[in-house]
């Protein structure tokens, strides 16, 4: 942001539950099916087909309201909300009303230095969850001339996260939304795809002076699907909210989508106030009651949560922040690194091979960690014998790895077989820097006339006369004293 303004940013989350059946109706929960093949009078809103709600997903929205440490509200409404799109058959979308089954919890986050002026997290409050039906899918792009409706995705059930505007950046956007993802998914509440649209968001951006208390104007940035989309269509947002306030225009209140083609926010509509939707209770379904004892229930089933599990692998093993979000954010891939840190004895190099190596080949492969061919424990004998400096990572990763990936079972018994032992004795380490130091005079005299850049040429030169087998740490440290040496 430019001095003297400030961004003011809420989200409103999308999180597709992952029920077995959809909000009101028996129909199948699923992504994939051909279109319109999972329907019913209920989802499709023929006279006379009466909604009945879905338990399971209100024990999934019970879960995200306790991991939140939000106020569980006893009694809660549903509502008919009226607008009028092709793919919302009934005409209105059932969803809750004024009370909502989840209000004022909270989501902590990194802060933004840059704007906080301060480092340290900040406190993202969110203001309601509630339930409510998706619409259908329009397709604008199957023909030229003819838009195709796609009924299938119309009553899944939906957990609407509304946040309050306390985001100050783009960055603090995607954190909060990141923050959001980890916690879903470990929830088990919602498989967090973004590409098929189960885990999206839309975005209330406002810019203000700062020293004004009221807010500016607000504008809603529509179906964002990706974290990197959040921070592009944000930052855009608010650059050209900044340049209309600094001409003396104004900004209209109003819908705008994201133009990841052109990298620019488009004007859609004008913004819905409430009155557009005609609001009205939902005659069909009584008020929603949750017990106390539903709410304990939900309390003792909650996993670990990706913060608590992010804190404590900090503290046991020293992780930086960024590495210990990218481990916690899927389950699996976090159930693998803890069984690669304990079984290796190394927290550390395990992450690394897991951020490294390992994430290197499901990216290749295009499959997820369950699919990994290489079992925790296995991978761990690897880990540990690099960590012992019995292994020089290079030789781990170059032959040893491959090897485990084409079903070989033992790193020990790979390494032995191929005699990859690193070489940590002092004496023959010497030797070989010795001759190679005698080999290359001119780098090494311009090293030492001061061009320290060439260390690396030297290093790179003893590594291969040692066929890759030495230990890199050691030869650092000899060359370092013969190149001190006149």
């Amino acid at each position: 942001m430019k001095p003297g303004y400030e961004a003011v940013i809420g989200l409103e989350v999308h999180v597709q539950l992952r029920t077995r059946s959809k909000m009101f109706c028996a129909c199948r929960n699923a992504y994939g099916a051909p279109p319109n093949a999972l329907t019913c009078p209920v989802c499709l809103g023929l006279p006379g087909a009466l909604p009945v709600l879905n338990a399971q997903a209100v024990s999934m929205a019970l879960s995200l309201g306790l991991a939140l440490e939000a106020k569980i509200r006893p009694q809660s409404t549903f509502y008919r909300k009226q607008y009028f799109y092709p793919d919302l058959p009934k005409g209105y979308q059932i969803t809750q009303g004024p009370v909502a089954i989840v209000e004022e919890g909270h989501l902590d986050i990194p802060g933004d230095a840059r704007v906080r002026g301060k480092e340290g997290p900040v406190r993202i409050r969110l203001e309601r969850a509630h339930l409510e039906e998706d619409a259908g899918k329009s397709h604008h792009d199957l023909e030229v001339s003819v838009s195709h409706v796609d009924l299938n995705r119309a009553g899944v059930p939906l957990l609407e996260l509304v946040g309050a505007p306390d985001l100050r950046s783009a960055q603090e956007a995607s954190d909060y939304l990141k923050a959001l993802h980890r916690l879903v998914v470990a929830l088990g509440i919602c498989d967090g795809n973004m590409e098929e649209g189960s885990f999206r968001c839309d975005a209330n951006v406002s810019v203000r002076r700062t020293e004004d208390a009221a807010f500016g104007p607000r504008v809603e940035v529509k179906n964002l699907n990706s974290f990197r989309f959040v921070r592009q269509a944000l930052d855009h947002e608010l650059d050209r909210q900044t340049v209309l306030m600094e001409r003396g225009e104004l900004v209209r209140m109003e819908t705008r989508g994201w133009d990841a083609a052109r990298g620019e926010t488009r004007g859609q509509r004008t913004k819905e106030a409430a009155m557009d939707y005609r609001y009205f209770p939902e005659p069909d379904l009584p008020p929603l009651t949750v017990s106390p004892a539903e709410v304990e229930a939900a309390r003792a089933a909650l996993p670990e949560l990706p913060e608590q599990r992010i804190h404590r692998w900090r503290e046991a093993h020293g992780l930086g922040l960024d590495e210990a979000q990218a481990l916690a954010q899927n389950p699996a891939f976090a159930a693998y690194y803890e069984t690669l840190a304990r079984t290796s004895g190394s927290g550390r190099g395990a992450a690394a091979w897991m951020l490294g190596e390992v994430s290197r080949t499901l990216n290749d492969r295009g499959i997820g960690i369950e699919a990994f061919p290489v079992a925790p424990e296995v991978l761990a004998e690897l880990v540990a014998l690099v960590e012992a400096r019995t292994l020089a990572f290079g030789t781990a990763k170059d032959q040893v790895f491959p090897a485990l990936l084409g079903g070989e079972e033992r790193a020990e018994t790979i390494v032995t077989r191929l005699g990859l032992r690193q070489v940590n004795d002092r004496g023959t380490v010497e030797a070989l820097v010795t001759q190679v130091l005698a080999a290359n005079p001119g780098p090494v005299a311009q090293i030492r006339g001061g061009k320290e850049s060439l260390k690396g040429f030297l290093v790179g030169q003893i590594l291969k006369a040692g066929q890759g087998r030495l230990d890199a740490r050691l030869v650092n440290e000899i060359l370092d004293t013969l190149l001190a040496k006149s």
